[in-house]
C-alpha cells in the first residue's frame, strides 16, 4: 500500500449551493479550503437519482486499489449502504435522532456525531481508506437556529421552525415566503455540514488523498419540487460537486471543465493513490480513469452522460442537458436546456433549438427503452455538441 485516502460523499449535497460552484450567499469555508488544495469538477453528473447506484459506480472503481479489505473503514450513518460501499470494510454506523428534532447546540446534531466518528477513525492510523457517507443532510435538517438564522434578512419572513426535510410540491399556490424559508433552512444545515466536515479534513491533514463528492442534489423548488419527493433528472438533482485532492500537492487550485461520472473518480482514485492502471473499460458507462490530469492536465471528458431514472431520463453533454419525462397528459414531454450559460435550467429552449433536441432525443428514447450501449455510443453529431 502506497497512500491513503480519505473519501467523503454527502447525499443531497448540490453542487450550486457552494461557494466553490459560484454560489455567493452561503458560507462553506472548509468546502472552500479544501478546493483551494485540488482540483474542483465542475462537470460530475450522476449516472442516475438512487443513491445506491451512485455510490456503488464510485466504489467499483476504488475496489482496484487497496489490498487488503481489513485496511478499509466505513463510517456512516445509513446502514443499509454501508454493504453497498465496501463489503467487507470495517464499518462504524453512527446513529441519528429518531424522531429528528432541532438542536439547541451544533455538538448535539447528527452531522456532529458522524464527521466526528470519522475524524476518530482517521486518528487511529489503523486504515488505508476511510470513507465517510453522510446521509443525514436529506433526513434532519436540525441546525440550531443560529445557523438558519444567518441567512434571514430584516425584510425576510423567519424560517419554519422544526427538522423534517420537507416533501413539497411548488405550484403558483404556493407561499413563496415558505419556500424561502426553506431554503434558509436548508442552507444553514449546509453550513453546519461544512463546520462539522471542517474538523474531519483537519484530521487528515497530512499525507491523505481526499475526495468530497455529492451523491444526489436537493431540489429546492426550481422544477416543481421542493424536498425529498420524486423529480425527474434535471440538473439540481443530477450535476454533483467533487474536490479531489492528491496527497503530493499536485494541481492545486484547479477546475475541471469535461464531463465525468461517479465511477470515473473511484478509477481515477485508485490509479492516483494506489498505483492502479486499469485498461479501456468494456463498456461505456464504466468508469475511465482523469488520473493524467494530475500528471500533465492530459485527461479529457466525456462527450456525454446518460441519466436515467423512474421520473425519466436525461442526456448531458458539454453543451445541453436534455430531459425526457413523462407530461401532464402521461407523454413523453421533452426540455432542453443550454449549458452551461442555463445552470439552473429554468428556460426551455426545445422549441428554439430542433437540431439539437433531434439529436439528442434518440438517445434518450434509447435510455428509456432499456438500450444503454445506443444511448452511450451513438456518435453524436455538431448539434448535439455545440451550442448555437
Amino acid at each position: 500500500m502506497s497512500g491513503r485516502l480519505l473519501v467523503v460523499t454527502i447525499d443531497r449535497l448540490p453542487a450550486w449551493i457552494l461557494p466553490a460552484y459560484g454560489s455567493t450567499w452561503v458560507s462553506a469555508a472548509a468546502i472552500d479550503a479544501v478546493a483551494a488544495r485540488g482540483i474542483v469538477f465542475d462537470g460530475l453528473v450522476a449516472t442516475g437519482t438512487d443513491p445506491r447506484t451512485t455510490l456503488a459506480e464510485l466504489a467499483g472503481g476504488l475496489r482496484s486499489g487497496p489490498a487488503t479489505a481489513s485496511r478499509v473503514a466505513v463510517v456512516t450513518d445509513d446502514p443499509a449502504l454501508a454493504k453497498v460501499i465496501w463489503p467487507a470494510a470495517d464499518v462504524s454506523v453512527v446513529a441519528t435522532a429518531s424522531p429528528p428534532q432541532m438542536a439547541d447546540d451544533e455538538e448535539q446534531t447528527d452531522l456532529a456525531r458522524l464527521f466526528d466518528a470519522a475524524a476518530a477513525t482517521v486518528a487511529g492510523g489503523r486504515h488505508d481508506l476511510v470513507w465517510c457517507h453522510a446521509a443525514s443532510l436529506g433526513l434532519a435538517w436540525d441546525a440550531p437556529a443560529d445557523c438558519r438564522d444567518a441567512y434571514v434578512d430584516p425584510d425576510d419572513p423567519a424560517p419554519p421552525a422544526g427538522a423534517n426535510v420537507p416533501d413539497l410540491v411548488v405550484t403558483a399556490d404556493t407561499d413563496p415566503d415558505l419556500v424561502v424559508g426553506l431554503r434558509h433552512v436548508f442552507a444553514g444545515q449546509v453550513t453546519l455540514l461544512d463546520r462539522r466536515l471542517g474538523r474531519l479534513l483537519d484530521a487528515a491533514a497530512d499525507g491523505w488523498a481526499i475526495l468530497i463528492c455529492g451523491v444526489r442534489g436537493m431540489p429546492l423548488g426550481l422544477h416543481g419540487r421542493l424536498g425529498s419527493g420524486p423529480l425527474p433528472p434535471y440538473g439540481e438533482l443530477v450535476r454533483l460537486p467533487a474536490v479531489v485532492v492528491d496527497a503530493a500537492g499536485r494541481m492545486a487550485g484547479q477546475r475541471f471543465g469535461g464531463l465525468a461520472v461517479p465511477a470515473d473518480l473511484g478509477v481515477t482514485l485508485a490509479e492516483l493513490v494506489w498505483h492502479r492502471a486499469g485498461g479501456a473499460p468494456p463498456e461505456p458507462w464504466e468508469g475511465v480513469s482523469l488520473a493524467g490530469l494530475f500528471a500533465d492536465w492530459s485527461s479529457r471528458g466525456r462527450d456525454r452522460v446518460v441519466i436515467e431514472s423512474p421520473e425519466g431520463v436525461a442526456i448531458a453533454t458539454e453543451a445541453w442537458h436534455l430531459v425526457w419525462a413523462a407530461g401532464p397528459t402521461g407523454e413523453p414531454t421533452v426540455r432542453l436546456f443550454a449549458k452551461p450559460d442555463d445552470a439552473f435550467e429554468l428556460c426551455d429552449v426545445a422549441d428554439r433549438c430542433a437540431a439539437a433536441v433531434d439529436a439528442l432525443r434518440p438517445l434518450a428514447e434509447a435510455a428509456a427503452a432499456g438500450d444503454r450501449a445506443t444511448a452511450w455510443s451513438r456518435p453524436l453529431g455538431p448539434a448535439a455538441v455545440e451550442s448555437r
